[in-house]
């Protein structure tokens, strides 16, 4: 029993990396799409720049729902 835990362990923690990457990541592009939403960034950033990083972060969202089983090189690479 032991034996299998341990066996188990790693691909826990593997699979605990993989998720927090995907949701550090998820966090990151919902922030930023926040971020330019706020009206006290309207003035300070263009409306192109803000278009680029809003496709950029719905992008990302749309490869986020269409690869769950990333890992987290892919995650942190993205």
């Amino acid at each position: 029993m032991v034996n299998e835990a341990e066996k188990y362990r790693t691909e826990d923690e593997k699979q605990k990396e993989n998720i927090q990457s995907k949701n550090a990541l998820e966090s990151y592009c919902f922030n930023m799409k926040s971020t330019m939403e706020d009206e006290k960034l309207k003035d300070k950033i263009s409306e192109s720049d803000k278009q680029i990083i809003m496709d950029k972060c719905n992008d990302t969202i749309k490869w986020l729902d269409s690869n769950q089983l990333a890992d987290k090189e892919e995650y942190e690479h993205k």
